[in-house]
């Protein structure tokens, strides 16, 4: 070809795979002789489709992958909004929906897939709806603004996003799966009743096992699902259809092209279509007759394409079907093998039903090769996991500690080879990783779903060390220090100010790693109120307004009840502060109520009722202590042995208002029986008929882990003790937003280190710590009263700058989950704020 013969490439199709696909032929060279066009059916640019859900938490413009709307190389053309309507293979021209046409020399299809809609009768009513773009998203948003339930037709992994979406917007939410169980592609029947627990103890209601026979119709809309006989009916006013995916190749089809037998356009190892001048590439595309629904073999067939173009060798032979992702906040992971279908495959499973974990290896017959796995509950060990069975390395000689929780495991070391891969999204080797550290380049390893990320960051510290090189660990740009290392210089030099940390020891203006870190660091030291002084400015939402901001703008106000225990008067009290602020009330885990759906502006009024009454702040927003939960122990349990409540309240008002990394939980049971749950408690106190047991390091949430013992039969006086010790020694040198288990881990030494400080006192601190525990018990304030009592502190908390006494009166509120709206909206509190606003007098 004639060096100044350019040939114009049109791409069909600008989602994730089709923005790929441009950027590899940037990257690539191919710009440089051809011009590109890319003709994008959605209204905005290419964005992140594997985050969808997070839209209605980030909006749109934080999921783009081109927040701009074009490309930095003005040889690359994006016509958004126009749709592709016809393809002419024999004039190499395309008709647009708005009337023009275009011409190519060669022709990519990234035209994705669209959602599978069952034909059940009623599928086309209003109020049915997909879940699949951005503007799908804001229909269902705006169909749940006045809806009380949803439904979401299957339980795949996109059914489950669906439904986290429902969930999240407010709605009771159903979730029917034909399969018997959730995820039927990815776990197994075991893996999936792991989930479904996960799942239904966020609320939401399962149907399994049986399939939709239809939409129910009331008033021409959607008003729910016919399950058949054995499913009955599910009252929903709002159904959205996530059953599947079915590939767009209409346009290949209609020009003629070769499609496979279940849909999807026939392509060859260069994903080349039976035209030699049109390819196809992600989910419209079926190499070797198979589609393929994830977006890390359709960034493969994009290098591929690129490769073909420029003349290379490059060929698509399938991918890594292998996925982790977090649903509705539990991990869950399958890859290679996972259902075991590899003749004399064997299956190593551990389950874990109180801490709601799953785990199975699947491993060759003679028990030296990872084959596969499931991991719900804990995919932790997904990243090194996933490597050993592409790479075909040997299993340790104890291969269960892979899945064990690190308590109970030696932590097995596995070396990965060079070519193991360990980003599959965008296939990075470890060999890709370390080139790239060692001539400071880059890869794309960790930029699509992220699961790769704690390997990806393992493999580059692991080489820099074996070239004698330190890993720079500091805080942020600003602090050139870890987080321990700065809260040693604040306490050796006494500052007690952002700006005084930041002159002696950082550089520039702070940032929103380093201030809450600092501000958590001088709350720990200093014991003064989160927002004196200029230090309001340095807190988190949370903190910085003393309540939790929740998803629709307003805030949950949590007074302190130690131990879950008291009054009758008390109850009373909550009950009629939530009743004329027009408060949602929720009996949480923690032995407290919670009161949902305070305006800002409300706040001091609720607090100063509360107060009055007795009760102060619960610290439910701080990295603090949260509660020390506790069974009803010796005084009305006939098993129990202790007194766990009296413990569990002394404890709670010891720690009240410590700040701390990351939030703290205890528990105290009394007896083996455990109902606290003290094991799954950054500190558990279990009793024994000589005293009690103190178990540390164990955390809920996304990676539970159990406590473990640090010592038994300890008296009162002892176990206060070793408790300061323990709780002080964590503060002192935790990493910034580390739990106590992944803190006790990175010890060197591990909980054997922890016993030597704390029950040894191998480093002679023992007084220290206990000294300034004792500060800390003597210096405390409850943080609402003194809001209370300091008027500067009370400015912050105004709605509307211009109307900072009250609300505005043009506007109502919408209630939420059965909240009840003050009967008199001219009253101080205000009508009640959830949901979106509407005019006043509107129907509810």
């Amino acid at each position: 070809m004639s060096p100044h013969l350019r040939r114009t490439l049109v791409v069909v199709g600008h989602g994730m795979v089709g923005h790929r696909f441009v950027q590899a032929a940037i990257e690539r060279g191919l710009t440089e002789t051809h011009d590109v066009v890319v003709v994008g059916e959605e209204p905005r640019p290419a964005y992140d489709r594997v985050a969808l859900t997070s839209f209605f938490d980030v909006g749109a413009e934080a999921l783009s992958f081109l927040p701009t709307g074009e490309y930095d190389d003005p040889r690359v053309r994006l016509l958004l909004g126009t749709t592709v309507e016809v393809v002419d293979p024999a004039a190499r021209t395309l008709r647009l929906s708005d009337g023009g046409e275009l011409a190519y020399d060669e022709l990519v299809l990234a035209t994705g897939a669209a959602p599978f809609v069952p034909p059940v009768p009623g599928h086309d009513l209003p109020g049915c709806l997909v879940y699949r773009t951005i503007e799908d998203l804001e229909a269902i948003r705006e169909a749940a603004a006045g809806a009380r339930a949803g439904a979401v037709v299957g339980g795949g992994l996109l059914g489950l996003e669906a439904a986290n979406a429902l969930h999240g917007l407010g709605l009771e939410t159903h979730v029917v799966e034909m399969a018997p169980r959730l995820m039927p592609v990815q776990v197994d029947d075991a893996g999936g009743a792991t989930l479904a627990r996960h799942v239904e103890a966020l609320g939401l209601v399962l149907h399994t096992g049986v399939a939709t026979r239809a939409v129910v119709e009331r008033d021409g809309r959607a008003a729910g699902l016919d399950l058949g006989e054995d499913g009955g009916t599910v009252e929903a006013d709002v159904v959205v259809f996530s059953a599947g995916i079915r590939p767009r190749d209409a346009l290949a089809r209609a020009a003629g092209l070769d499609v496979a037998e279940r849909g999807g356009v026939l392509v060859d190892e260069q994903c080349r279509t039976s035209d030699p001048h049109v390819w196809a590439v992600g989910e419209c595309a079926a190499p070797g007759g198979r589609m393929y629904g994830l977006v890390a073999p359709g960034y493969a067939m994009a290098e591929v394409v690129v490769d073909a173009l420029l003349g290379g060798p490059g060929a698509f032979t399938g991918a890594d079907m292998s996925t982790k992702l977090k649903l509705m906040g539990v991990d869950v992971a399958s890859f290679g093998d996972a259902f075991a279908t590899t003749d004399g495959a064997l299956e190593m499973v551990l389950a874990d039903a109180v801490a709601g974990v799953y785990k199975k290896l699947v491993v060759s017959a003679d028990g030296r090769r990872l084959l596969g796995g499931i991991l719900v509950g804990d995919a932790s060990a997904y990243g090194v996991l996933r490597p050993m069975v592409s790479s075909g390395i040997d299993l340790p000689d104890n291969p269960e500690e892979l899945i064990l929780p690190a308590s109970r495991s030696g932590g097995a070391e596995v070396a990965l080879p060079d070519e193991a891969q360990v980003c599959s999204c965008n296939d990075v080797s470890k060999a890709d990783i370390v080139a790239a550290a060692a001539c400071d380049g880059t890869t794309r390893a960790g930029a699509t779903c992220g699961s790769c990320k704690p390997l990806v960051k393992k493999v580059v510290e692991d080489y820099f060390a074996s070239q004698g090189r330190t890993v720079d660990r500091s805080l942020c740009e600003h602090f050139a220090m870890t987080r321990q290392e700065l809260f040693d210089a604040v306490a050796v030099h006494g500052h007690t100010s952002f700006d005084e940390v930041v002159a002696a020891h950082g550089t520039g203006r702070g940032c929103d790693v380093c201030k809450p870190t600092v501000a958590s660091v001088l709350a720990s030291q200093l014991g003064r109120h989160v927002l004196g002084e200029g230090r309001a400015v340095l807190q988190d939402t949370n903190d910085a307004y003393l309540a939790n901001i929740q998803r629709n703008g307003t805030y949950s106000v949590v007074p302190r009840v130690p131990g879950g225990e008291i009054t009758p008067e008390g109850l009373i009290v909550i009950g009629e502060v939530a009743r004329d602020f027009g408060l949602y009330t929720k009996i949480t885990g923690g032995q407290r109520i919670d009161l949902f759906g305070a305006r800002l502006e409300q706040l001091p009024d609720i607090w100063r009722r509360l107060v009055d009454a007795g009760f102060e702040s619960g610290h439910a927003y701080g990295k603090s202590l949260r509660t020390v939960k506790s069974c009803v122990g010796s005084t009305w349990c006939r098993y129990g042995v202790q007194d766990s409540v009296r413990m569990a309240i002394d404890l709670e008002l010891r720690y009240r208002g410590l700040r701390s990394p990351h939030k703290l939980k205890g528990g105290v049971s009394g007896c083996a029986r455990e109902c606290a749950e003290a094991r799954a408690k950054d500190f558990g106190i279990i009793a024994t008929e000589q005293g009690w047991n103190l178990y540390v390091g164990g955390n809920g949430g996304a990676t539970p882990a159990h406590a473990r013992l640090l010592a038994g039969d300890l008296d009162d006086e002892t176990l206060v003790r070793y408790l300061d010790r323990f709780l002080l020694y964590y503060i002192r040198t935790a990493d910034r937003l580390q739990r106590t288990a992944p803190w006790i881990e990175s010890l060197d030494g591990g909980l054997d280190r922890v016993r030597e400080v704390v029950v040894d006192d191998a480093l002679g601190l023992g007084s220290e710590l206990e000294a300034a525990m004792a500060r800390h018990v003597a210096g405390y304030r409850d943080e609402w009263r003194d809001t209370l009592e300091d008027p500067d502190k009370l400015a912050r908390f105004v709605s509307f700058v211009n109307a900072p006494d009250a609300p505005d009166p043009h506007i109502g509120f919408r209630a939420e989950r059965g909240q009840q709206v003050p009967a008199d909206p001219a009253e101080p509190a205000g009508p009640v704020v959830l949901g979106s606003a509407i005019p006043v007098g509107a129907p509810r």
